[in-house]
């Protein structure tokens, strides 16, 4: 099958996951694609995951890290310009099962010519020295199969762990809760004149090498078709947060003139589907009356704040304030 590849130097993650999908979507199906592009700072959450479990809001906000959700499942990652990203789109009728490590070897190969002992490792991940720098996940539709992959060649290891990390939440339910694994660069196993952008070109190069291609290039139309597609789904909050399925999270503050309040909160489809506080605070009427005014409404600020607009939040937990609560409600 013919291939044509696409070398994308946009970092906007939405527009990105919008390109990947619009490869997909509308595209030629006589041939194949394979795409390299790269994100600036964003979390991608995987599609049956519920995002307000998988990332550390807090980080998330002061670090100005996008969240977006993508077509397939597995795990959230996160990217940085220090991370390189692949997608293979091509025809699945031969595949009865996912076959992820059929797509990871172009990478692989690329390694080992250059004397990285990276191998394929469990069910979706490339490791090196028994340290995770890729994960894979792919998207069946209609006969075609997208396979994208995530490479750690030089990110900010701590970022990675703390945008994804919520301390003091424990977390249960449907949604399906990332698994942390030991995760390296690449950087420190390749040769000093070898850097990002010398890696790329490595390994678009062994990709052609196996399967000839020519490169493609969007037109203006298709750019904007793109564009349309970011907007109508990935830039926007139903899609990133409020596809999520339930989970129960579990919040514990010490509140300065207020006391210890834990709160017991259930989140499905971006919006509080259950909520309860407990603690050694004082109430003059029952914070249940407090929980029911937030049931069904959505886990972002303006929406718990116009929910809140008329309760004096302190008659239900003495001390607190209505920012106060909403700031514990979402970070």
């Amino acid at each position: 099958m013919k291939l044509n590849y696409l070398d994308l130097h946009t970092t906007d993650a939405a527009w990105n996951l919008a390109a990947e999908q619009y490869v997909f979507d509308a595209l030629p199906r006589d041939r194949s694609y394979f795409m390299l592009w790269q994100n600036r700072n964003a979390v991608i959450v995987g599609k049956y995951q519920n995002t307000a479990a998988e990332i550390d809001p807090a980080y998330v906000r002061e670090h100005g890290v996008q969240v977006v959700r993508r077509l397939s499942g597995g795990g959230a990652v996160y990217h940085d310009l220090g991370n390189l990203n692949f997608s293979y789109i091509t025809d699945a009728a031969a595949m009865e099962k996912l076959d992820l490590s059929l797509f990871c070897r172009p990478v692989i190969r690329t390694l080992q010519k250059l004397g990285v002992p990276a191998e394929l490792n469990g069910r979706n991940d490339m490791t090196v020295d028994g340290k995770k720098f890729s994960g894979n996940s792919q998207y069946r539709r209609q006969g075609r199969v997208l396979h994208h992959g995530t490479i750690l060649f030089s990110s900010d290891l701590e970022a990675v762990t703390r945008a994804l990390h919520v301390d003091a939440e424990k977390l249960s339910g449907k949604g399906v809760s990332s698994v942390r694994s030991r995760v390296a660069n690449l950087r420190g196993y390749l040769p000093p004149e070898i850097g990002l952008a010398e890696f790329r070109s490595l390994l678009l190069r062994e990709m052609l090498s196996e399967t000839p291609g020519e490169e493609y290039r969007f037109s203006e139309a298709e750019l904007r078709a793109i564009d349309a597609i970011r907007e109508e789904r990935y830039a926007r909050w139903d899609w990133n947060y409020g596809l999520s399925p339930a989970a129960q999270i579990e919040k514990k503050r010490r509140v300065e003139g207020c006391g210890s309040v834990s709160v017991y909160l259930t989140s499905e489809g971006g919006r509080i589907s259950a909520l309860g506080f407990r603690g050694d605070f004082f109430s003059s009427r029952e914070p249940e009356l407090l929980s029911e005014q937030l049931i069904g409404v959505e886990l972002r600020e303006d929406a718990l704040a116009a929910a809140l607009r008329d309760a004096d939040v302190g008659l239900y937990i003495q001390g607190m304030s209505r920012e106060a609560l909403i700031q514990i409600l979402l970070y």
